[in-house]
Parts: C-alpha cells; sequence; structure tokens
C-alpha cells in the first residue's frame, strides 16, 4: 500500500501543479493532513490561491466538496443544519447543513465570531455534529480545511488556543516568486478560469475507499524508540523554552509522531526518520506556541522558536530499529 500512495503522490503533485503555481506548502500540508486523519489550517492573504488549492485538492481525491463563507454575521446552525417544522405532516425534519461533505472548506474562518468557530470543534475533533441534540456521524472520510487572514486585518477574530489545536498542521500561502507569478500570467493569457477546474484537465485521481484504506495503512508505519523519543524531547523543549509563555501538549507530540508517518509514507518508506519529524515539526508545533511578549517584539514567531528548536535538540543516529 505504500507504493501505491507514492504513485498517487506523485500524480497528486503533477496535477496539482496544472492550477497552483508554486505554494509547495500547501500541497504537502494538504496531503498530510488528510493521510494523518487531521484538519488543516491555511494562513494567507488574499488571492494567494488558498481557496483554489483546497477546490484543486477535492477534485483530485474525487470527494463531495463544500465551501462554507465565514462572515460576522454567520450562525452555528448555517454550519451544522437545523431542524424544521413541516405544517402539512406536523413533524420535524433534520436539515443538513454544509458540515454534511467529504472536504470542507472553511473559507475565512477568522471573521466570524467565536460563538460560530466553535460549532467546528465536535465536528473536527470527533466525526459527528449534534442537531438539537441528536447526534449525527459525518461522512468518510472527513476532512476540514480552514483559511484565515494574518490576525493583523481589519474584521478579524483571532483563533482560541482550543480552535487552533484541533488543526493538526497550519501552513502558509505566501506569494508567487516572481518566475511563478510569470509563468501563473502566461497561463491566465492562454486561458486558464480559476472558476473552471474541469477545463484545466484534473480528474479524480483517487476514491473514498482509497483513502480510507491509506489512512489505516499510514498508522501502521514504524516509529522507533529513538525516533519517539527525539518527538519528546522537541516537545519538552518547547515547555522549557524562556521565550515562550505556553509550550506544547502532549496532543502536539501525538500531532507529530502521525504527520512524520504520514510524511514517511509520502516518501515510500514504511519507517520513519528525524528527517520526517523535521520537515513536520514547524507545522505541527508552531501553531500551538504562545511566544513570550518581549520575544515578539524582537520580531519572533512560533516557527522560528521550532527552528531554533530543531538547530539545537539532538538528532539520534539510529532510527530505523
Amino acid at each position: 500500500m505504500v507504493i501505491g500512495v507514492t504513485e498517487i503522490a506523485q500524480r497528486f503533485r503533477v496535477a496539482f501543479e496544472r492550477v497552483i503555481v508554486g505554494n509547495e506548502e500547501i500541497g504537502f500540508g494538504l496531503q498530510c493532513a488528510l493521510l494523518a486523519r487531521g484538519n488543516l489550517l491555511v494562513e494567507g492573504v488574499p488571492g494567494t490561491g488558498k481557496t483554489l488549492a483546497v477546490r484543486a485538492f477535492a477534485v483530485l481525491l474525487g470527494m463531495e466538496f463544500r465551501r462554507i463563507q465565514f462572515t460576522p454575521d454567520l450562525m452555528p446552525s448555517d454550519i451544522t443544519g437545523t431542524t424544521v417544522f413541516n405544517p402539512k405532516t406536523a413533524d420535524f425534519s433534520t436539515r443538513r447543513g454544509p458540515i454534511f461533505a467529504n472536504v470542507v472548506l472553511a473559507d475565512e474562518i477568522n471573521r466570524t465570531p467565536p460563538k460560530t468557530q466553535a460549532a467546528l470543534l465536535e465536528a473536527m475533533e470527533e466525526g459527528r455534529v449534534t442537531i438539537d441534540g441528536v447526534p449525527l456521524p459525518l461522512p468518510e472520510p472527513f476532512f476540514v480545511c480552514a483559511t484565515q487572514n494574518p490576525i493583523e486585518y481589519e474584521g478579524t477574530y483571532p483563533l482560541p488556543e482550543a480552535q487552533l489545536d484541533r488543526f493538526l498542521l497550519k501552513v502558509s500561502s505566501s506569494y508567487p516568486s516572481r518566475e511563478e507569478e510569470l509563468d501563473l500570467l502566461e497561463r491566465t493569457a492562454a486561458g486558464f478560469d480559476a472558476r473552471s477546474l474541469e477545463n484545466s484537465g484534473i480528474r479524480p485521481i483517487a476514491d473514498a475507499e482509497w483513502i480510507l484504506e491509506a489512512q489505516r495503512n499510514v498508522r501502521a508505519v514504524t516509529c522507533s524508540l529513538p525516533v519517539r523519543s527525539y518527538v519528546l524531547d522537541l516537545v519538552g523543549a518547547t515547555r522549557s523554552s524562556k521565550r515562550l509563555v505556553l509550550g506544547a501538549s502532549p496532543r502536539a507530540a501525538q500531532a507529530m509522531l502521525v504527520c512524520a508517518q504520514a510524511a514517511a509514507t509520502l516518501e515510500g518508506r514504511d519507517y520513519v526518520l528525524p528527517d520526517d519529524v523535521k520537515r513536520v515539526a514547524p507545522f505541527v508545533l508552531a501553531h500551538r506556541l504562545i511566544v513570550h511578549p518581549h520575544a515578539e517584539i524582537d520580531g519572533l514567531t512560533g516557527r522560528g522558536v521550532v527552528s531554533e528548536l530543531l538547530a539545537t535538540t539532538a538528532v539520534p543516529r539510529e532510527a530505523t530499529s
């Protein structure tokens, strides 16, 4: 199965690049989060392809896609659904919200108040929602990708720590390089239209059954004691760092291990190397850390702290046994 995942991952990269120029970080984050059965948060300024990337991702995997545009007046029931009274039959029926899909895009999640943001918590954590006291399971596979604008932008509500912790990884959508943007303009001049993905030539390369099997196989990837210890060393270093007010939790350690298993699978291996841990650490840890105000004044970010810890934490030599 590992070979199958590698082949699909290669086909995914080729097809994804037909639509998205640059932004390899988003492509990796989408694949890693899905294989690890987690959710992804993408941060970036408007116009850098966040929404397009998720739409293309859903098309390539042949999954049902729903987009929820988060606005200040969005209510929790607009996400989960509600019960509706039918006067003809005098009965109540459940009207399911857009959360009932395989891939849900929570677009600009930080433009809605915390009460509505919290409506996603149960869905992301337990794979179900509760409507008027009745729990309803969500379809499998289920994957939430949320986008947000940088928190300094007007009209945004910072996500609380509990909400951030529900996202397995957080990646960034940055401006393309000059060469990449020239390529983008060339494609646009040739007729590429982001609103018509079907005309770009991308077709499904997997299905729900394949994804569920791939997720099960990822969890069977070997992670040796030295690698597990390396994960704990990194997490422990965040808790003792004087640059941080809050370090990483045990949930973060679990997330880093599972993401490392997914990264190893994408590389065609059935065992985890320290390099896999290094690759996923910035995406798994940075958004879970609270940087000390004095360090923030100096321009230090969560990713900056993770980079420092990766450079100073001893790496195990024998990690495959």
